[in-house]
């Protein structure tokens, strides 16, 4: 089978409408995961003051990764549509009765998938990690630096979820007075502090709060008697951390390929999530020229029938939803037991490669000379 050495009128006429409806699905798509996702971050907002535009600059961050979750996903709705529309039309009926090859009707799908595919491999290895990377430390330095000092009058403020602080009145010269601090950072020691008037200062790790004049109450766990202390000054950090530093830790989901499949020692005990996230990252692309063969296969072979098939539609729709299925669950072990790791590749490679067989085998093993001729007709008749 001869491969036309450019593309013909038909298929830029189908890849115009892939292309277009490609778009079209994917920012549709990804806004409805952004509203839905951003409404996790409404409450920094709300009860925070922070402005519309960090709102929207954190979020926004957010944006690459859901693209790059759902392009395979949306590369296949859009292949699956078009051609099932150009079915229902009888367009794919004239074409082939012109003498176009299954090659040459799933050439226009096979370079959007190719398109897309390039496109999952940009935001998996560049752009993913960097703005994820950009969005961890933008929230870290929100929640540890930023929201202790909007600490409004009379209102409980969650610095974390296991540090909350209350301030009874704000002077103008940024005197607090009245304050409780409620902290349960240290597992061992849950205090409850009281302080007539503090002080916020700005540390080299994070905010912290000079108390004056206030006494720190704790429950004793072996005896249960309530131990207070009263002091004259004491100092507490506000950062949101356990410790003595606020020092985010690395999250695998903002790191590159190298240092997924060479996690440093202080990773060693989450060295399998790191690596199976590395082939993850690089077979997720793959699938999107998988499911644009799933759609292809659904679409150009079989009997033509008059008025439309429900079944087969049905079959690919159900196909790629198992596959999808099979995948979060392979990456989940993988992620356990490196040993499956070869089952990421597998799963992204095989369904391609199965449905190119069904879908070209006939055409290749009948040697191609007639077809060849009839493409090439219908190739200059089209352009």
């Amino acid at each position: 089978m001869r491969f036309p050495p450019q593309p013909t009128r038909l298929d830029r006429y189908i890849f115009r409408q892939l292309f277009w409806a490609l778009v079209a699905v994917t920012l549709g798509l990804t806004a409805l995961i952004w509203l839905t996702q951003s409404l996790r971050f409404v409450e920094l907002v709300v009860n925070r003051g922070l402005s519309l535009v960090v709102f929207m600059r954190l979020t926004g961050l957010l944006i690459p990764s859901f693209i790059a979750v759902i392009l395979p996903i949306t590369t296949y709705v859009v292949i699956q549509f078009v051609y099932q529309r150009l079915a229902g039309d009888r367009e794919v009926t004239v074409m082939r009765a012109a003498g176009l090859s299954p090659f040459a009707l799933a050439r226009p799908a096979l370079g959007l998938a190719f398109l897309a595919m390039v496109s999952g491999y940009l935001l998996n290895l560049y752009v993913v990690p960097s703005t994820l990377a950009a969005f961890k430390e933008f929230q870290w330095e929100i929640r540890n630096k930023v929201a202790a000092f909007l600490l409004q009058e009379g209102v409980f403020t969650s610095i974390s979820d296991k540090l909350v602080v209350y301030v009874r009145t704000r002077s103008t010269d940024g005197t607090l007075h009245g304050i409780l601090v409620d902290d349960a950072r240290d597992p061992q020691v849950h205090a409850t502090i009281l302080a007539e008037s503090g002080q916020l200062l700005e540390g080299a790790h994070g905010p912290r709060v000079l108390l004056l004049n206030g006494s720190r109450q704790e429950i004793d766990r072996q005896t249960g008697r309530l131990n207070v202390l009263t002091f004259r000054e004491n100092e507490i950090d506000l950062a949101n951390a356990s410790g003595p530093e606020a020092v985010r830790p690395p999250d695998m989901s903002e790191v590159g390929i190298s240092d997924l499949l060479n996690p440093k020692r202080a990773m060693a005990r989450d060295a399998p999530k790191w690596i199976a996230e590395a082939h993850k990252r690089l077979a997720g692309p793959l699938g999107s020229l998988s499911y644009a063969l799933v759609a292809l296969v659904s679409v150009l072979t079989g009997a033509f029938q008059r008025h439309g098939g429900f079944y087969r539609p049905l079959v690919s729709v159900l196909a790629v939803v198992l596959l999808v299925a099979v995948g979060l669950t392979i990456d989940g072990l993988a992620a356990r037991d490196n040993t499956l790791i070869p089952l990421i590749w597998v799963r992204a490679v095989l369904p391609g490669a199965i449905c190119a067989a069904i879908l070209f085998g006939p055409a290749l093993r009948s040697g191609g000379g007639e077809e060849t001729r009839r493409s090439n007709r219908a190739r200059s008749a089209a352009a």
